[in-house]
């Protein structure tokens, strides 16, 4: 029996044969059904291949979240190419690193982050430029060649290895790589959420995080796509937005990071705002704290997480509803179709509950490894096809996986091993506290002090960090307490939500000598 075509383009468009007339995407008030979608996504496709983009070349797309980055990533998958989202926050040499190493053949980009192009367009490889709303001078208009080519008379057939998306990580340790995923990575991640969570015909999906993040595209999207739901789509994520959105549209499933549920939460609408359609939350991305967790069951509402990376696809583990109270601040269990250990620093396996070692994945679902880059793909992924995560967590005696940090976060103060994400959870339970970052300084005496950076909420009279001590000191052992607090108006983050701790770092660090608004 010859297989499926699990590509992207094929079953997207099996599905929207089947429901041409349901609601397919809606953004800012307007709504496209699959039928209308799939046929301005072959009106593309065939613009693309009329213009020189063939089989396994890399179209790049920059720009918010809009109908038009879907359209660009069905389209080029609909001709097997490849698509390379683009971080639009980005600097003009950071964009030119990326599109050089991908060696982007197309760029698709809006109209407020053309210019950023323009500037660095003599140093790009790409041949072919697309200007989405006002095209700028040397961009042809996107909705031109929509309008003006006939729908693709069939879609190229792909195979399920084919790379479908490279996918630039976010860079919080440096440079960024470019991590391949095939047509099947991304169609066995949504085989294995399908698995682990319940999504219905009649699902409303609202997607804020952005796009080009692997969580913002592949938790809630495409599962729900393909159970013929919605997706309601916002440019960017605004928590007041996000709470008139569920309610207007009557939204029933949603993807954040921890710090887009904490924002949510802080507004003054959060208190009467009508979340009654929302029947699950998912939070991935970062540790999610238990005073946040308990928060929104209050609403009635069960944060379920889950746990993965871009080279994941992203399912790894995921904590389903059953247990999502009673194994409170677990990460879950791994998907059907995903093996999950702990080793320990020579690499062996781990099987004893509560044994702290590295997370390392394997399955259908995981990347071949990164563009141009063989040596970090061997580092990375060892012969027996484990991939390293570099995440430190353990199983408790019922084997579920707590997420404890990342092994470059760890903090080591006085021979004791620290990780800053169980500080942070204990942490963002003080009723003062807003947002909060754990990391380690240099100190003469312990090698590194456990350093404390926080945003006050407003409203609330800011706690000294002998406050925060005693307040820690119920659920952490004193050598975790922090021994120094720095108050800043924002942490730095990057577009999925993380902190981006080594900006951090190089902040406080260099402000050590004369602290600006530290307390002590």
């Amino acid at each position: 029996m010859n297989s499926p075509d699990i590509g992207l383009g094929h079953w997207f468009g099996a599905r929207a044969a089947r429901s041409a007339d349901r609601s397919a995407l809606t953004f800012e008030d307007n709504t496209l059904t699959y039928g209308a979608l799939l046929d301005r996504v072959d009106r593309l496709a065939a613009a693309l291949r009329a213009r020189g983009l063939s089989r396994g070349d890399r179209i790049a797309f920059l720009g918010a979240n809009q109908p038009a980055f879907l359209e660009t990533l069905l389209a080029a998958a609909r001709l097997g190419a490849v698509f390379v989202p683009l971080n639009f926050r980005l600097a003009g040499p950071e964009l030119a690193y990326i599109i050089r190493d991908a060696g982007a053949h197309t760029l698709v980009a809006d109209s407020a982050h053309q210019p950023a192009i323009t500037r660095i367009r003599p140093e790009l490889p790409v041949r072919d430029y697309l200007g989405i709303g006002t095209a700028a001078h040397g961009w042809d208009p996107y909705e031109d060649l929509i309008k003006t080519h006939a729908p693709l008379s069939a879609p190229d057939r792909v195979g399920a290895d084919d790379t479908a998306i490279i996918m630039y990580t976010s860079g919080t340790t440096g440079r960024p790589k470019g991590v391949i995923l095939s047509h099947a990575n991304l169609w066995w991640s949504n085989i294995n959420l399908l698995s682990q969570f319940d999504v219905l015909e009649n699902d409303v999906t609202l997607v804020a995080a952005p796009l080009f993040h692997i969580a913002g595209l592949n938790v809630t999207t495409f599962t729900t796509w393909f159970k013929g739901g919605e997706v309601v789509l916002q440019r960017s994520f605004d928590a007041d937005e996000c709470l008139t959105a569920i309610e207007r549209h009557r939204v029933t499933t949603m993807f954040g990071v921890p710090a887009i549920f904490s924002f949510m939460s802080q507004t003054d609408a959060f208190a009467d705002a009508d979340l009654s359609s929302v029947r699950m939350a998912i939070c991935g991305g970062a540790p999610v704290p238990e005073a946040l967790l308990r928060l929104y069951a209050d609403r009635g509402i069960q944060i379920l997480q889950g746990y993965g990376l871009t080279e994941t696809a992203p399912s790894a583990t995921f904590l389903v509803a059953e247990h999502a109270l009673t194994k409170l601040g677990s990460a879950g269990t791994p998907p059907i179709l995903t093996d999950v250990k702990i080793v320990d620093a020579e690499g062996r396996t781990l099987d004893e509950p509560h044994r702290q070692g590295e997370i390392c994945v394997r399955g259908p679902n995981v990347t071949t490894g990164y563009w141009n880059r063989p040596q970090d793909t061997a580092r990375a992924i060892d012969p027996e096809g484990w991939f390293h995560t570099g995440d430190v967590g353990y199983r408790d005696e019922d084997g579920f996986m707590f997420i404890v940090d990342r092994i470059k976060d760890m903090i080591i103060s006085g021979g004791e091993n620290i990780y800053p994400a169980e500080v942070e959870s204990v942490l963002h339970g003080h009723p003062a506290v807003a947002d909060v970052a754990v990391i380690g300084v240099p100190d003469e005496r312990w090698g590194e002090a456990v350093t404390a950076v926080v945003t006050f909420r407003p409203g609330h009279d800011a706690a000294t960090l002998e406050e925060l001590r005693e307040f820690g000191s119920a659920s952490l052992a004193r050598y975790k307490l922090p021994t120094k607090l720095h108050v800043v108006d924002g942490l730095p983050r990057n577009p999925s939500g993380k902190i981006v701790k080594y900006q951090l770092r190089e902040q406080i660090t260099g402000r050590e000598s004369t602290p600006v608004d530290t307390r002590t």
